[in-house]
């Protein structure tokens, strides 16, 4: 999958969790507005499935295959490539049927069989880094794919851990990643996550969006991804993290003019 020729960086973006088709249609055609108008190369995120959850009766989805025709009509509509997580084995080749990129989730990053089903797909997959591993040591997640015949590999930041409750992120670790030879992206807002919380829901500092996203463009990085939403209070997924959908625009017009300064 090539990307457009573009001077600025890439987002990923869209909402945490598929939750019906109406939400995501509205946020993939209104990023796409600002997108366009800000010549940002955009690809539209949403998991099908969320399968790492703080609490059993948390969100999980609205049903795999429902979800992922969801992804695919998004693509369509609005000739967008699409991105998914995947979490085991089998969902490589079912999700591979309607997304362009496949996300492996920073918590299986070193799970040798998923990232070999991933590669074998033939799709582009995007590793995020552990909370709990080094930049330099995601040279060896590259390397799976890479070794099962397959060169298209992205790395994500987003941030490790820091105390049991919190995360932070090491700029260093994106030229670093970048050394490797794969594009670089930022996690905006799971890098803010705050995890681990008595409560069993994950929270969040998105004030901090902006302040993250300015620091991952001064230093080069090749793509951000954002997690947005009309009414993050009413999301079913990652309510604490997500910018709300009114702000991007803003947002992505300063991290623009940032880049042409750099």
């Amino acid at each position: 999958m090539t990307l457009p020729e573009s001077p600025n960086f890439f987002l990923i973006a869209g909402p945490c969790a598929i939750e019906d088709e109406t939400l995501a249609l509205r946020i993939a055609e209104r990023v796409k507005t600002i997108t366009d108008r800000l010549n940002i190369p955009y690809i539209f995120k949403g998991s099908y499935r969320k399968a790492n959850r703080s609490r059993i009766d948390s969100f999980s989805g609205i049903g795999d295959e429902k979800a992922l025709r969801i992804l695919r009509k998004v693509g369509e509509t609005f000739d967008l490539p699409t991105t998914t997580d995947i979490h085991a084995d089998e969902e490589a080749a079912m999700a591979a049927e309607y997304v362009d990129i496949l996300q492996i989730p920073a918590f299986l990053c070193r799970q040798t069989s998923l990232l070999v089903a991933a590669a074998k797909t033939g799709k582009v997959v995007n590793i995020k880094k552990g909370q709990f591993l080094s930049p330099s040591a995601m040279q060896h997640a590259q390397q799976k794919v890479i070794d099962s015949g397959n060169d298209q590999v992205w790395m994500t930041e987003r941030g490790a851990t820091f105390g049991y409750t919190d995360l932070v992120v090491d700029f260093r670790g994106i030229p670093t990643m970048q050394s490797y030879g794969a594009p670089v992206i930022l996690d905006c807002t799971h890098s803010l996550q705050q995890p681990n919380q008595s409560s069993g829901v994950t929270g969040g500092r998105p004030a901090m969006i902006e302040t993250i996203a300015k620091a991952g463009v001064a230093v080069g990085v090749d793509g951000l991804f954002l997690e947005t939403h009309p009414k993050p209070s009413e999301a079913k997924s990652d309510a604490a993290n997500m910018l709300p959908l009114d702000q991007l625009e803003d947002l992505l017009t300063k991290l623009v003019r940032l880049r042409a300064a750099l």
